[in-house]
């Protein structure tokens, strides 16, 4: 089955293959060569998926597409105030090979024209010509997710016919914009625009700068993060050298073309497309790659200046510890204090993409709850991604809750070790306290829970060992009847780590837990673990079995070590001919036990409705 993506990228090929405006490059003799036919499209998200049309397989070379790239490289090497001292970012409005320089100093208008990546080039590192060309060149080869190599000829023709490039690099060394002989510098800006790509390539690449620098295929980081966004900026603004304000005004995307006809954009956190044909307008554009790229961004809305807002729609849910308990069994009396004690504590479920906007609703939400709450968690498992801003924002918001003795908790958080590291470099130089996080919700409502009941209840949390008459399941039998039912229990112990009921096997005995804590466990789909519920001192489980007589649904695993009377499902029938009155009894206070699940999990459901 075709992709309605992939099945419009072809009618959209299918139309524009048509046009026949625009010249090839004939400056450099070697790209007169290429065939004015030659069309392809790529579209790469940046979770991977790829579509392509045409001749997206045709080598061609890079050209000035390799500048935002480089650039990239040099922030890397020097950081953006050294950068700045040698390349400026103003657009020029002039053509990408013009001789645009700041009158005094000499520094090159930006690092897309010619000047700019002549001195963008010569900031790279290395030990030699050669070194730093390999550096160039894996750079590259990281971001198309494949190995990429010079097209010697391409290179040749450049290096005999770049004399203007030649003049612009001596009038930079005489400004010292490049600190020595500019002839290895001009060499190496020569062989990175010969580097030979494909439209694919192309995409890939573009992908790899939506995707913070990360292919998003092979998962290698080819550019740092933290100076894409320097990257996009300068592709924005003069990417399309004198068409940048059309581009943008139009497309809506950070975009760079190349003469020999290829020109990548880029929808940062969704998306890059790679355009190849060599017919150019007078503005050293693809014709064909303009056009695409129109129509791709009006199609299917990639403006980047027209995103909905999404700040609403951070917080998915918000729920209280009243509403929503942990899978911990808890007794009688605990259970009362939770429900009166749980609107002290906060879940907030959070979604989507998070940055400032769409954090500072979270924190405003949080700071704006009733003083009788001592506990928020913060749930991250359907975030799909999170930036420095939302980490600021979250650390100030526990300076905040700190102050006023509130835990703050995260959950899911594994998959943000930009968190992770902020809180904890942070926590250490304001607060003597650690970053606290746990794997689900789960655990950290019981955590929540603990920590209130251990306040509430003089003797701390219940369940240290259960004598038979405390036993949930016996509630209303009398003295007479619980000797009767004692004499039918056998006691076990088990050791932490054992497996007490097997999922799937047959039904034998309902278990009392005599002391120790026992956790019902369901393996998920995806090869995880999930508990369902905890038991302690007084509790029973395996009670649906009784009901139903079906085979085991979960696993039942000691936490601790584990004492259990043991009831035998044959015993408990006999009851019917001795001591009927006795099962009834049973029965009703099973039937109870499972009531109150059921409500438990109706009220839970109703949350997120």
């Amino acid at each position: 089955m075709v992709s309605p993506i992939q099945a419009y990228l072809e009618e959209l090929h299918r139309r524009h293959h048509l046009v026949t405006d625009g010249a090839v490059a004939t400056y450099i003799p070697e790209l007169a060569k290429a065939d004015p036919n030659w069309f392809g499209v790529c579209l790469v998200t940046a979770t991977g998926s790829i579509y392509e049309v045409g001749d997206a397989r045709q080598p061609f070379t890079i050209q000035s597409i390799s500048k935002p790239f480089v650039y990239g490289l040099a922030l890397e090497d020097h950081g953006r105030p050294v950068v700045l001292e040698k390349v400026g970012l103003e657009p020029t409005g002039d053509a990408f090979n013009s001789i645009s320089l700041e009158p005094g100093t000499g520094r090159p208008r930006n690092p897309m024209i010619n000047a700019g990546a002549i001195a963008t080039t010569s900031l790279v590192q290395g030990k030699s010509v050669d070194g730093r060309f390999t550096r160039i060149l894996d750079m590259f080869s990281n971001c198309a997710g494949r190995p990429l190599a010079v097209e010697e000829a391409v290179y040749q023709s450049e290096s005999q016919t770049g004399h203007r490039n030649r003049a612009i690099g001596h009038m930079l060394r005489n400004f010292n914009i490049l600190e020595r002989d500019p002839t290895p510098d001009l060499e190496l800006y020569f062989k990175q625009c010969s580097i030979a790509v494909t439209c694919r390539d192309l995409g890939m690449m573009a992908a790899t700068l939506a995707n913070q620098g990360v292919n998003p295929v092979t998962g290698r980081q080819a550019l740092r993060g933290e100076y894409v966004e320097s990257v996009l900026s300068v592709m924005g603004s003069c990417g399309m050298y004198d068409y940048a304000g059309s581009w943008i005004y139009h497309v809506g995307m950070p975009a760079k073309s190349g003469v020999a006809g290829g020109i990548i954009a880029v929808l940062p956190g969704q998306l890059g497309i790679g355009v190849f044909s060599p017919p150019l307008d007078d503005k050293g554009n693809s014709v064909r790659g303009i056009r695409v790229c129109d129509e791709l961004s009006r199609y299917f809305d990639l403006h980047l200046f027209n995103r909905p807002s999404s700040a609403q729609s951070a917080v998915r849910a918000r729920y209280s510890g009243s509403q929503i308990t942990s899978s911990r069994v808890r007794s009688t009396e605990e259970a009362r204090l939770l429900h009166q004690l749980g609107d002290g504590i906060r879940v907030y479920q959070l979604q989507g993409n998070l940055g400032f906007v769409t954090t500072e609703v979270v924190v405003q939400g949080v700071v704006s709850e009733p003083g009788a709450v001592r506990h928020v968690i913060l749930d991250l498992r359907r975030v799909l991604s999170m930036n420095e801003s939302s980490c600021h924002l979250f650390h100030e918001l526990l300076a905040v809750l700190v102050a006023q003795k509130i835990n703050l908790i995260f959950t899911h958080a594994e998959r943000f070790p930009l968190l992770r590291r902020f809180m904890k470099v942070k926590l250490k130089d304001r607060f003597d306290q650690d970053y606290r996080s746990f794997e689900d919700n789960d655990l950290a409502m019981e955590w929540c829970e603990d920590q209130m009941l251990e306040e509430a209840l003089p003797k701390g949390i219940q369940g240290l060992t259960a004598a038979v008459e405390d036993y949930e399941l016996f509630q209303g039998l009398d003295k007479k009847e619980l000797c009767v039912v004692q004499e039918l229990l056998e006691r076990r112990t088990y050791r932490q780590g054992d497996v007490v009921v097997q999922m799937g096997d047959e039904a034998k005995y309902l278990y009392l837990v005599v002391s120790g804590r026992a956790s019902v466990m369901l393996q998920t789909n995806n090869g995880a673990r999930k508990r369902l519920a905890t038991f302690t001192a007084g509790m029973a489980f395996g009670e649906m079995a009784f009901i139903d007589r079906a085979p085991r649904s979960a696993n039942v695993i000691p936490d601790t070590e584990l004492v259990c009377d043991l009831l035998d499902l044959d015993a408990f029938e006999a009851l019917s001919k001795h001591d009927p009155l006795i099962k009834i009894k049973l029965l009703e206070n099973l039937c109870l036990g499972l009531s109150s699940k059921l409500r438990k999990s109706n009220r839970e459901l109703s949350v997120f409705e």
